[in-house]
């Protein structure tokens, strides 16, 4: 899958954003190491703690599913009424990478459209992380 492919996905997925709150609606298409795509959208809650990334939302389901294996996710967001813009991933989904992706490797696609978009990897985006080799 090429990047502007899986950027076009994460649009498609933020458009079942549930944002009444912020209306900052964001979108993730997470691609795993098979090719198969996992989508994901932020939902908002009243309370606003319960409220899920768009990021994990995508792991999450891969996961639920069986899946731990991650090439590269892409990330898009903004508001209701205004072009998308740079949307990286907040640090508590960085965390949520950092337990199944390689730092080197994985690559976090945030981006404003199919042709704008930059590329990290998980390192330059979370260096330094607390992961599951601590524990060990």
């Amino acid at each position: 899958m090429t990047v502007p492919e899986l950027i076009k996905a994460a649009i498609k997925a933020r458009e079942h954003s549930y944002s009444p709150y912020s209306h900052f609606k964001v979108g993730a298409a997470l691609l795993v190491k098979s090719g198969k795509l996992y989508t994901g959208c932020n939902v908002e809650c009243a309370a606003y703690s319960p409220t899920n990334c768009a990021e994990r939302t995508a792991f999450f389901k891969a996961v639920s599913e069986g899946e731990k294996e991650f090439d590269s996710i892409a990330v898009v967001g903004g508001y209701d009424d205004k072009p998308l813009e740079l949307c990286p991933p907040c640090g508590v989904c960085r965390q949520v990478m950092a337990e199944f992706c390689h730092p080197e490797f994985f690559r976090i696609i945030c981006a404003k459209s199919e042709n704008d978009y930059a590329v990290y990897t998980l390192r330059e985006l979370l260096p330094e992380s607390f992961g599951p080799s601590n524990l060990k």
